[in-house]
């Protein structure tokens, strides 16, 4: 079967080896951050669609699973937000009923947590990993470049109502962009949000793969120890630099060499090597990733967006 909405597993520095979900078309979101690895938002949308039927999703799992690999996670993440999705719920639930034994997390931006329906579907998940920015509307704004109808407040009380009704793990990512959420006021606001919201971790993350946008630079680990510090919570992990050993699937691999010989023809973007490939966002933006590590791919921006080209040996 022709996966189009699993991918990997894949090596996540967060998550550990995590079979991904991706319940929604490439670029599909509510917000068009700056920091993307997946580039700029080409559907920026705050309604609820079934974009893909549950039971192709479903379908693919059964595939993926039948053999009951060796997995830290499933994860619904992928190449957009994964709440706009309507078949969010019957795929949580489907794969907690058939598949007890696996975690199965969730990304999410949590600009839909202000949805009631939203939050009851998430329920069942064993882990529900939202992102914040900013308390103050004109950050989050300049960070997220949101739906025009989210508004920071309502997602941090729509967090605030999840966690009161969650057994879950809540995990709550606060993703640092130096000299926009760095300063005192942004970190009082944030430690007054977190302590609000008392998720079960909170995680500091930075920029670890290239951006929508050019002019933004990951924290430095003093910097992030610094904001670690001033929140003063017990409760923060500080995502590492360092990326996990683990095993790594063949499927992984072969996807990797078919991304080298593209790039080995000529400069691509995401979107270029999405097309070529046929793969998904979410899974290109992986290999990428690794191959940037392992100092095989080199990237820089030009007029269509961040090219990707095979450093010379």
């Amino acid at each position: 079967m022709n996966k189009k909405h699993i991918f990997g597993p894949v090596l996540s520095r967060r998550l550990g080896l995590s079979l991904g979900v991706d319940l929604i078309p490439f670029k599909t979101c509510s917000y068009n951050c700056v920091y993307c690895e997946c580039g700029s938002t080409t559907d920026k949308t705050v309604t609820r669609q079934t974009f893909f039927p549950a039971e192709d999703v479903m379908a693919e799992l059964r595939e993926v699973l039948a053999a009951r690999p060796h997995l830290d996670t499933i994860t619904l993440a992928g190449s957009g937000e994964p709440t706009l999705s309507r078949s969010l719920g019957p795929v949580i639930a489907f794969v907690k009923h058939e598949y007890p034994e696996y975690i199965l997390s969730v990304l999410t931006n949590g600009s839909l947590m202000t949805d009631a329906g939203v939050r009851d579907e998430l329920l069942p998940a064993d882990r529900v990993i939202p992102t914040m920015t900013s308390v103050y509307q004109e950050t989050f704004e300049r960070i997220h470049r949101p739906h025009p109808s989210l508004r920071i407040e309502a997602i941090i009380e729509g967090f605030v109502s999840f966690r009161k009704m969650y057994n879950g793990a809540l995990w709550l990512e606060v993703f640092i962009v130096p000299g926009v959420n760095t300063t005192d006021v942004e970190l009082v606001g944030f430690k007054a949000a977190i302590e609000r919201i008392n998720p079960d971790l909170m995680q500091l993350n930075t920029l670890d793969r290239p951006p929508a946008e050019g002019w933004v630079e990951a924290a430095t680990d003093i910097e992030l120890e610094r904001i670690s510090k001033v929140l003063g919570r017990t409760g923060i992990e500080i995502v590492g630099r360092k990326h996990p050993v683990s095993r790594v699937t063949r499927a992984m691999t072969d996807t990797a060499d078919l991304i080298r010989a593209t790039l080995s023809r000529r400069p691509s973007t995401l979107e270029d090597l999405v097309q070529t490939t046929g793969m998904s966002g979410s899974e290109a933006v992986k290999i990428l990733g690794m191959l940037e590590r392992n100092g095989e791919v080199t990237s820089q921006r030009g007029t269509r967006g961040i090219f990707y080209t095979i450093v010379p040996r």
